[in-house]
């Protein structure tokens, strides 16, 4: 017998998680839907949005919009990636220490070790780590996806551990062990799936810290590089067109920003406030 949260419960889950869906869309159809080429010339340099350029051009002559797009393909897909390896491995992590930093022997004592190191990777900023890990290894998509991952994996390995010392106190585990049935059967068969839904539900706030990160490292101009368009580095190249009034360049990306973080800020709170 498995200890559920009930049907409602996931249903909350799936709708909190729709907001990110739309944007994955939004990422998926933006190459498609571009008017222009957003690596080439598409107009007079620094011109105003405008009919032929509804977000107006940069100071290169490229199509904002077009850039926009491509960026949130960039972005949303970074923040996907990011987000399936940090549960997964946050997940693994919280399971393996949660099961285990109570027991005697070598298994104890690695849990133990690694609870400490997921303490301390979570005490660290995530800007110092990101920039860290561009000097040593430069500016690329997989020191990117890397770097963030390793960040926030422990934020979604506490929220599993947490769970997992709770749920391996309920009395229906308990029962499973007297039933005979094996640490490994018990661990996937009733701890791991009642375990994982805190993880879950915090998905839409890790989507929108490394929202946040990517857009920031890109900004400093530690983040991908070209041919990769990002909304950090646009808001950072249109920063400079800001000073002398042109505001389109960085304007955009940066309402992009904000509103995506809004949006996951929103549907986290949401999710977290029926739970209480």
């Amino acid at each position: 017998m498995a200890a559920g949260g009930g049907r409602p419960g996931w249903l909350r889950l799936l709708i909190s998680l729709l907001p990110l869906v739309l944007l994955a869309v939004v990422a998926v159809i933006g190459p498609w839907i571009t008017p222009y080429d957003p690596e080439r010339v598409a107009g007079p340099s620094s011109k105003g949005p405008s009919g032929d350029h509804w977000f107006g051009t940069d100071g290169s002559g490229l199509d904002v919009l077009s850039q926009l797009l491509a960026a949130t393909r960039t972005n949303v897909g970074v923040a996907t990636v990011v987000v399936l390896l940090a549960t997964v491995g946050g997940a693994f992590l919280g399971l393996l220490t949660g099961m285990n930093e109570s027991s005697r022997g070598p298994r104890g004592v690695l849990a133990r070790i690694i609870g400490r190191a997921v303490d301390f990777v979570q005490a660290v900023p995530g800007m110092l780590v990101g920039l860290v890990a561009v000097a040593f290894y430069g500016a690329s998509l997989t020191t990117l996806v890397a770097t963030l991952a390793i960040v926030l994996a422990p934020l979604q390995a506490r929220l599993v551990r947490t769970e997992v010392l709770r749920v391996r106190s309920d009395a229906y585990v308990d029962a499973a062990r007297l039933a005979g049935l094996s640490e490994l059967r018990l661990t996937l068969r009733h701890v791991l799936p009642n375990s994982c839904r805190p993880a879950l539900e915090n998905i839409s706030v890790i989507f929108a810290v490394s929202i946040i990160l990517t857009a920031s490292l890109g900004f400093l101009g530690a983040g991908l590089p070209p041919p990769h368009p990002e909304w950090g580095s646009m808001i950072s190249r249109g920063a400079t067109d800001a000073a002398v009034g042109r505001w389109w360049p960085a304007t955009f990306p940066t309402i992009a920003l904000i509103l995506t973080v809004a949006i996951m800020a929103s549907s986290a709170a949401k999710l977290f406030g029926r739970r209480r």
